[in-house]
């Protein structure tokens, strides 16, 4: 698989169905036609390049020669830079990728929980190994759709977790690695992990104030969804952009989706009741709807189980913002001092630079979040 990017020109030629469904079959004589009609080669060329004489690489297109050798067979395998298991040799490194796809899949779903359950620095500490070992054996020619998809959700999971933990000017770093994942995404051909990676990347988008380029991969997340469910975590990743952009007409369209989807969409931890009346608050706010605002303020759903730690944080410092535009200073500083407290615990420092601005008014709020927030970037500059 020869190029000197691992992800992207003749590489990709070898992810497609097709060229997977070969590799997996080790089928020799399909190998050496697809080598050649990926490279443009003639016989004579690919016989040159495999010290073979032409003949003998027509018996073998053909199917008139077999090789069992394992000499051989290592011998192809080197010279048309694939893996070895794609001939059918097993060799220690081959066998160590296969323990780590195994456990792919644990440490995804294991950093997932993690961060749902407030502790995005572990599911960080878990994932940035994993995409490390991924990134390494795809450059080692090792880009079979199993590997690529696990490096998709690890790349977008690592994103995801970053935009957690790390504070407002840097999370530009959170986007990147978002938007690594979906580099490799759109040219897989899975709608779901394709949708999957535009929703994350588009959030960090948002959260970068890349309001443009939020609203577009997000709105292709809405317009490509397969299911009621992918839907409606684009819907409301949508409305939140368009909130923040002030786009008002689409929030408004988004808000009236994700109501709708409310009824059709089981819950989850980032569509629910609870997510979407708050980012139609922080929405009415940009917009300039503050009485509206405050209206919806006293409509607010439980959390309930799917809602995460981060999401009740957010709601919370959102409501004291309307609070404040309401001009309860008590109970804006309740919500807002018990959002310095959540986002501590948790390490979520671009939470306490919103309590930072939202609390000029309220001194005593606003001193501690600078502190906590000092206190969080020292251990991450450490």
């Amino acid at each position: 698989m020869h190029g000197t990017d691992p992800y992207g020109g003749i590489r990709w030629r070898w992810t497609t169905p097709r060229a997977q469904d070969i590799l997996r079959r080790r089928a020799l004589p399909e190998i050496l036609q697809l080598y050649r009609e990926i490279h443009g080669l003639p016989q004579q060329e690919l016989a040159d390049l495999l010290g073979y004489s032409t003949s003998y690489v027509s018996r073998i297109e053909t199917g008139s020669r077999t090789i069992t050798d394992i000499g051989a067979l290592r011998h192809l395998a080197e010279r048309l830079d694939l893996p070895p298991h794609c001939l059918g040799i097993t060799d220690d490194a081959d066998a160590d990728h296969q323990l780590v796809i195994q456990l792919a899949e644990s440490v995804l779903r294991l950093a997932e929980i993690a961060r749902q359950a407030g502790q995005a620095t572990i599911a960080v500490t878990e994932l940035w190994p994993l995409v490390a070992r991924l990134e390494a054996r795809t450059a080692d020619g090792h880009a079979d759709l199993d590997t690529l998809g696990l490096l998709v959700r690890a790349r977008v999971g690592l994103g995801v977790a970053l935009g957690h933990v790390l504070p407002e000017e840097r999370l530009a770093t959170a986007a990147r690695w978002t938007g690594k994942g979906l580099n490799v995404a759109r040219r897989l051909g899975d709608p779901g992990l394709h949708a999957h990676a535009l929703r994350h990347h588009g959030n960090e988008l948002r959260k970068s104030g890349l309001h443009l380029r939020a609203l577009d991969r997000l709105g292709q997340a809405r317009d490509t969804a397969r299911t009621t469910t992918e839907r409606a975590e684009a819907v409301v990743l949508l409305a939140r952009a368009a909130g923040a952009a002030g786009h008002t007409a689409l929030f408004d369209e988004a808000v009236e989706d994700g109501h709708r989807l409310l009824n059709e969409a089981a819950p989850t931890a980032l569509f629910s009741a609870f997510t979407l009346h708050e980012v139609r608050l922080r929405g009415l706010m940009v917009t300039g709807r503050v009485a509206e605002a405050v209206r919806q303020l006293d409509q607010a759903p439980a959390a309930g189980l799917p809602a995460t730690s981060q999401w009740q944080i957010i709601a919370a410092i959102t409501a004291g913002e309307v609070l404040l535009r309401q001009g309860d200073a008590a109970g804006a500083g309740q919500q807002l001092t018990a959002a310095v407290q959540g986002a501590t615990l948790h390490r979520l420092p671009h939470q306490l630079q919103r309590v930072v601005r939202a609390s000029s008014s309220l001194p005593d709020v606003r001193h501690c979040a600078v502190n906590a927030l000092e206190q969080l970037r020292a251990e991450i500059a450490a």
